[in-house]
C-alpha cells in the first residue's frame, strides 16, 4: 500500500498535463498509463526489477517439473517476484497480496496466473470439443463464465487460449485447441478472448488471457510433445500464425512462448517474437515464458548455461520467466557485466507493470478477494446449466443408420455398458482446473434420470479403459441380451490426452474394442458412445455399428448433456473440426491438403495412396449428422467474374427436409486453381450455423471479397492472383455443391 499512497499526487498531476496534450480519449488513457507505469519504475532498484519478471509456482499444485530455487514466500516479502502461479482460492492468494503489500519495500501487487483452460470450478467441454459447436457466441460465453469463476477465487490471468493448429491426432495437447483449420480457429481464438477479458480488463469478473504457444507448438515432429518443428516460412505464416494474429488483434493481453524449436530456434529465443509479434503485429502486452522454457534453451543445445539462456531469450523478447529460476539468478550479474542493457530489462517490466495496471490491481489489489462473491459465482445453478448447453452443443453424431436415435424415454430395458459409463472423473477431461468428479454428472446418472419411471437400467462396466482384464465380458454379454437397446460407453482417460500425453496408436485402448465385438455378437441394437480428448482410428467400429455418438469429455454436466442428446431433448448439431482417420498410419491428416503431381487414383498403381487402406479420411472435417435432413440446392453466385475490388455474392437454398427442428452449419469452401506457389485443395472462407423449423427454406447468403482469396505468393508477398477458382457450399468439407468464377483485376 505505500506504493499506492506515493503515486496518488503523480497521477494526479501525469492527468492533467495529459489532458492539454492529448487529442482524444483513448491517446489520453494510453498516455495517463504509461506515466503511471514509468512513475512505478522509476521507484524500482535493479533487484525489484528483474523479481517482477520471474514468476514461481505455489506448492499446492504443479504443472510442469519442479525446479529447484528460492522459496516464492520470501521472494515475495522482499519484493523480489512479480507473479504466482498454481495458488487458488481468495484466502490464499489474500494471504500472499497482503506479504507483497504491507511487507515489501514498494508494495508492488501480486499477479496471480492458473491454466483455466475450459473452466475453473464448473467444467465445460474440452476446447476441442467446444469447437465442434461452430458456435461461437456460446464459446464466448463458456469462456466468460470461466473468468467469473476464476476471478471471483482470486485469480487475475488465465493461461489461455491455446490456438495452435493441430493436424496430428497423436499430439496430446490437440484436446486443448480448435482443430486443424486456420480460420475457424482465429474465429475461436477471438470469442475465447472476449469471454476471458470482456470489454473491461479491469473489472472485478474478468481475467487476462494469454495466446499460447508462440508459436507452431502443434507441428511438432511425430506428434510427440515437445518436439522439433521444422516447416516453411509460407506455412508457418498462412498456416500456423494467423490464429496468434487474430488474437493479437482482438487485445489479447499476454502471449505465451512455445517449448518447441523452430527451424533450428527455440520458440523461447526466436527472433519473430520481436520482428512479427512486436514489429509487424505493434503487440504491446507481455510475453511469458511457458514453464522453465528458458532454462530449457540448454538441453536444446542452443544455449550453454543460465547466463546465455537469460541473454537469448531477453533478446527474444521473453518478459516473464515462469518457473525456471533463470532471470532471477543471472540478470543481475549480466547487467553488470554489461552483457545486457538496462533497457532491456525496463522494458519487460513495463509490460509486466502495465498489465497490472490494466488489471486494476494498484487501484484495488483486493478487488479479486470477495469470499462471498467467490462463494456466490462457483459452481451454480447458472453456470452448470451454461456448461450442460455447451455440452449437447460439442457433440457430433457420426452416425445413426436405422434412425435408432433418438432413443424413446420409455424404452423397456436399456443396458449400459462400458468403462466410462459410470465415471464421472474422466469425463472432465486433461486441465480441469478445481473441477471434481464429486461436481460431476456420469452417463450413467444422466440416463437413469432421463428415462421414465417404468424403464430399467442395467449396468456393467464391462471392462478397465487400459488392461486386457476380460472378467466383466460375461456379465456385460448377459445384459446385452436382456435388454432392447445397449448404450455402449467407450473412449480414452483424461490422462490420455493433454502436455506430455501423445499417442502412438490412437485406437480405443485396452481391450475396449473386444467388448464392443462381443457385445455386437449379440446382435442388439446398439449405441456406441465415446468419450475422447481427440480424433480415433475406430475402422471396425465404423464399419459394423450403424449408430456412433462422439461426446468427447465434456465436463461437469456430461451425463445430462449426453442423455439430452440421446433422448431427443436436442438435437446434435456439431461437426467436426479435426479430421477422423482410418488409421493411425495416415496421420498427420487434414482436409485442407496439397495436391501431388499423381494425385490418388486407386484404380492406377503410380499415385499417391496407399495400398492398404483408401487414401480418405473415415470422417472429413465439418462432417456431423443431426436427426433431421437437410437439403442443399439452387448454389448461384452473382457473377462469374469477381474484380478484384468487387464483392461476390453468393446464394443457396436449405431445406430440413425432416421431422425434427435443427440446427445445421452451411461451409463456404474456396478452392484456387493454379497459383504462382501450389494452394490447397480447399479451404474453408466463412460458415453460418442456421436454426430450421421441420419442413423450412430458408436462404443462406455469403459474401466473398478478393482479400479471402490471399496467401502468400512466391515472392512471400501476401495478395491475390487472378484466376480460375471454385465455391464451395455444403454440410462438410466432402459434400458440397460447387461453382466456378475467375478472379480479375
Amino acid at each position: 500500500m505505500k506504493l499506492l499512497n506515493l503515486l496518488k499526487a503523480a497521477i494526479l498531476i501525469v492527468t492533467m498535463l495529459s489532458c492539454i496534450r492529448s487529442k482524444n480519449d483513448r491517446e489520453i488513457v494510453d498516455i495517463v498509463l504509461e506515466r503511471k507505469v514509468d512513475s512505478v519504475l522509476s521507484m524500482m532498484t535493479l533487484e525489484e526489477k528483474i523479481g517482477q519478471m520471474s514468476q514461481l509456482s505455489g506448492l499446492g499444485e504443479f504443472t510442469g517439473p519442479l525446479i529447484a530455487g528460492d522459496s516464492a514466500i520470501e521472494a515475495v516479502k522482499q519484493g523480489k517476484l512479480g507473479s504466482m502461479l498454481n495458488i487458488n482460492g481468495v484466502a490464499y492468494t489474500r494471504q500472499i497480496q497482503e506479504m507483497a503489500l504491507l511487507e515489501s519495500r514498494l508494495g508492488i501487487p501480486m499477479l496471480f496466473g492458473y491454466d483455466v483452460i475450459h473452466g475453473y470450478k464448473t467444467i465445460f467441454p474440452v476446447p476441442l470439443a467446444e469447437a465442434c459447436s461452430w458456435d461461437l457466441e456460446s464459446i464466448e460465453k463458456s469462456a466468460r463464465v470461466a473468468a467469473i469463476e476464476a476471478s471471483a477465487a482470486g485469480q487475475h490471468w488465465t493461461f489461455a487460449p491455446m490456438v495452435d493448429i493441430a493436424r496430428d491426432p497423436r499430439w496430446g495437447r490437440i484436446m486443448e485447441g480448435a482443430g486443424e483449420d486456420t480460420y475457424l480457429g482465429s474465429l475461436i481464438a477471438r470469442a475465447r478472448i472476449r469471454g476471458f477479458q470482456g470489454d473491461d480488463l479491469s473489472s472485478s469478473n474478468t481475467i487476462a488471457a494469454c495466446a499460447k504457444h508462440y508459436a507452431a507448438y502443434g507441428a511438432a515432429e511425430g506428434g510427440r510433445d515437445y518436439n522439433t518443428v521444422d516447416m516453411s516460412e509460407r506455412t508457418l505464416r498462412e498456416i500456423y500464425l494467423p490464429p496468434f494474429k487474430a488474437s493479437a488483434n482482438a487485445g489479447v493481453a499476454t502471449f505465451m512462448t512455445a517449448f518447441n524449436e523452430i527451424n533450428g530456434i527455440p520458440a523461447s529465443a526466436n527472433p519473430m517474437m520481436r520482428f512479427i509479434l512486436r514489429d509487424e503485429w505493434n503487440f504491446k502486452g507481455m510475453i511469458v515464458s511457458d514453464w522453465n522454457s528458458i532454462g530449457e534453451l540448454i538441453p536444446h543445445g542452443f544455449a550453454a548455461n543460465k547466463n546465455e539462456a537469460a541473454i537469448l531469450a531477453m533478446r527474444g523478447g521473453v518478459d516473464m520467466d515462469m518457473q525456471g529460476n533463470v532471470y532471477s539468478k543471472v540478470l543481475l550479474n549480466l547487467l553488470k557485466n554489461g552483457e545486457i542493457p538496462e533497457s532491456q530489462i525496463d522494458e519487460a517490466v513495463r509490460n509486466i507493470l502495465r498489465l497490472k495496471f490494466q488489471l486494476g490491481l494498484f487501484d484495488d489489489p483486493y478487488r479479486y478477494c470477495n469470499e462471498q462473491r467467490e462463494a456466490e459465482m462457483l459452481l451454480n445453478a447458472i453456470h452448470r446449466e451454461a456448461a450442460r448447453d455447451m455440452g449437447r452443443k460439442s457433440i457430433v453424431l457420426l452416425k445413426n443408420g436405422n434412425r435408432l436415435l433418438p432413443l424413446s424415454k420409455s424404452v423397456r430395458t436399456l443396458a449400459v455398458i462400458g468403462p466410462l459409463a459410470d465415471d464421472a472423473d474422466n469425463i472432465l477431461g486433461g486441465w480441469r482446473a478445481l473441477g471434481s468428479s464429486e461436481d460431476a454428472v456420469n452417463l450413467l446418472s444422466g440416463i437413469r434420470e432421463a428415462v421414465s419411471s417404468h424403464t430399467r437400467v442395467l449396468y456393467e462396466k464391462g471392462c478397465d479403459i487400459e488392461g486386457d482384464d476380460r472378467s466383466g465380458f460375461k456379465n456385460s454379454i448377459a445384459i446385452a441380451r436382456r435388454a432392447d437397446v445397449v448404450v455402449l460407453v467407450v473412449g480414452e482417460s483424461a490422462a490420455m490426452t493433454g502436455e506430455a500425453h501423445s499417442r502412438s496408436d490412437i485406437g480405443l485402448p485396452g481391450v475396449q474394442l473386444e467388448l464392443i465385438k462381443e457385445i455386437y455378437k449379440t446382435g442388439k441394437p446398439i449405441v456406441l458412445i465415446l468419450m475422447n480428448g481427440r480424433p480415433l482410428a475406430i475402422p471396425w467400429e465404423a464399419e459394423h455399428l450403424t449408430t456412433i455418438l462422439e461426446a468427447w469429455q465434456l465436463g461437469t454436466e456430461a451425463g445430462h448433456a449426453i442423455a439430452d442428446v440421446l433422448f431427443g431433448d436436442y438435437n446434435p448439431s456439431g461437426k467436426l473440426v479435426a479430421t477422423f482417420p482410418r488409421t493411425t498410419g495416415q496421420v498427420p491428416i487434414y482436409y485442407n491438403h496439397k495436391n501431388t503431381g499423381r494425385p490418388a487414383e486407386n484404380s492406377l498403381r503410380f499415385t499417391s495412396k496407399y495400398i492398404d487402406t483408401p487414401i480418405g479420411p473415415l470422417f472429413p472435417f465439418g462432417y456431423g449428422l443431426s436427426y433431421t435432413t437437410y437439403f442443399y440446392t439452387g448454389l448461384t453466385l452473382s457473377s462469374d467474374v469477381l474484380h478484384m475490388s468487387d464483392t461476390l455474392k453468393i446464394s443457396m437454398q436449405l431445406t430440413n427436409t425432416g421431422k425434427f427442428d435443427g440446427e445445421e452449419v452451411v461451409q463456404l469452401y474456396i478452392k484456387d486453381h493454379f497459383g504462382s506457389v501450389t494452394r490447397p485443395v480447399m479451404e474453408l472462407k466463412d460458415f453460418k450455423k442456421i436454426k430450421l423449423a421441420a419442413g423450412e427454406t430458408v436462404t443462406v447468403n455469403f459474401l466473398l471479397t478478393s482479400g479471402q482469396l490471399a496467401f502468400y505468393n512466391n515472392h512471400m508477398q501476401y495478395k491475390a492472383e487472378p484466376g480460375d477458382f471454385s465455391v464451395m457450399v455444403g454440410t462438410s468439407s466432402a459434400e458440397y455443391l460447387e461453382e466456378d468464377f475467375k478472379l480479375v483485376w
